[in-house]
C-alpha cells in the first residue's frame, strides 16, 4: 500500500513550489504540502523552484573617467515570485548569468562617466541604477530584486598605494600648518610677556628714581632748615661725596667684582655732582612744561 501511495502522492517542501505538467505541458504550480499526482493520467513533476532569498555576487572590471581600471563587486539579492513561478521556471535557464549580464551593462555604462574619487562617493547611486535596471528586466521573468549593494571597489594596487601616499602627504601638510600656527602663538605670547615684563621693569625703575629724587629733596630741605647759612648746593655736594665714598667702599668689599677704572679725586666728585644737578634741573623743567 505504501509503495502504491508513492506513485500517486508528492510532497512539496516549505519555501518551495513544484511545477506540475500533464503530458509535457504546464498544468499547475503546487504549493508546499502533499498533493495527489495521477501519473497514469499523464501528470508529473517537471521540477522545483525555491522561493527563498538568494544572493549573487558579481565582480565587474571597468575603467573610470580618469583612466583607472577598477573591479566593482556588486551583491544582488533576489527571489522568485510565487504568483509568477511558471515564468521563473520556464523562461530562464540560467538566472545567475542573466542577472550578471545586466549588472555588467549598467556598471560599465555608469562608472566610465565618473572619476575614481567620485566612484567611491557615488557608489550608492551606482547601486540604485543597477537595482532599477534589474527590477525592470527581471520582473518579466518572475523574479523580484530585493536589494542591490556595491560592496567593494578595488583599484589597481599601485593606484591604491598612490592614493594612500597622497592622503598621507595631505595630512602631513595639515599637521605642519598646525604646528607652525602653534609655534607662532607661543612666540606671540612670549613677546607679549617680554614686553609686559619690560614695561613693569621700566615702571619700577622710574618709581625708584622718583623715590631717590624725593629723598634727596627732603634731605636738602631738612638740612637747610636745621643748619642756617647753608645752601641747597652745599648740601647736595655733601650728599654726593657721601654717596661716592659709600659706592667706593661697596666696590672694594665685593670679592666678585671685576676691575673698575673710574676717575678719583675732588674734581671727579664735583663732575658727578654737576651731572646729577643738571639732570635734576632738566627733570624739573620737563615737569613744569607738563603742568603747563
Amino acid at each position: 500500500m505504501g509503495n502504491l501511495a508513492s506513485f500517486f502522492f508528492v510532497q512539496v517542501d516549505q519555501s518551495t513550489v513544484a511545477i506540475k505538467e500533464k503530458f509535457g505541458k504546464f498544468d499547475d504550480v503546487l504549493e508546499p504540502g502533499c498533493h495527489f499526482l495521477p501519473w497514469y493520467l499523464g501528470s508529473r513533476i517537471a521540477g522545483h523552484l525555491t522561493l527563498r532569498l538568494q544572493q549573487l555576487d558579481v565582480r565587474c572590471e571597468t575603467k573610470t573617467k580618469d583612466n583607472v581600471f577598477v573591479n566593482v563587486v556588486a551583491s544582488i539579492q533576489y527571489r522568485a515570485l510565487a504568483d509568477k513561478a511558471s515564468d521563473a521556471f520556464y523562461r530562464l535557464s540560467n538566472t545567475g548569468s542573466q542577472i550578471q549580464a545586466y549588472v555588467f551593462d549598467v556598471i560599465r555604462a555608469s562608472v566610465p562617466k565618473l572619476n575614481l574619487d567620485d566612484v567611491f562617493e557615488q557608489k550608492t547611486q551606482i547601486a540604485k541604477a543597477v537595482e532599477d535596471e534589474l527590477a525592470k528586466a527581471m520582473s518579466a521573468y518572475g523574479y523580484e530584486i530585493v536589494q542591490t549593494l556595491i560592496v567593494d571597489i578595488e583599484p589597481d594596487e599601485r593606484v591604491k598605494r598612490a592614493m594612500n601616499e597622497i592622503n598621507a602627504a595631505a595630512r602631513l601638510r595639515v599637521a605642519a600648518n598646525e604646528k607652525a600656527e602653534a609655534e607662532k602663538i607661543v612666540q606671540i605670547k612670549r613677546a607679549e610677556g617680554d614686553a609686559e615684563s619690560k614695561y613693569l621693569s621700566g615702571l619700577g625703575i622710574a618709581r625708584q628714581r622718583q623715590a631717590i629724587v624725593d629723598g634727596l629733596r627732603d634731605s636738602v630741605l631738612g638740612f637747610s632748615v636745621n643748619v642756617p647759612g647753608t645752601s641747597a648746593k652745599d648740601v647736595l655736594d655733601m650728599v654726593m661725596v657721601t654717596q661716592y665714598f659709600d659706592t667706593m667702599k661697596e666696590i672694594g668689599a665685593s670679592s666678585k667684582s671685576s676691575a673698575v677704572f673710574i676717575p678719583h679725586g675732588p674734581g671727579a666728585v664735583r663732575d658727578v655732582a654737576g651731572q646729577i644737578r643738571d639732570g635734576l634741573l632738566q627733570g624739573s623743567v620737563h615737569q613744569d612744561h607738563k603742568l603747563l
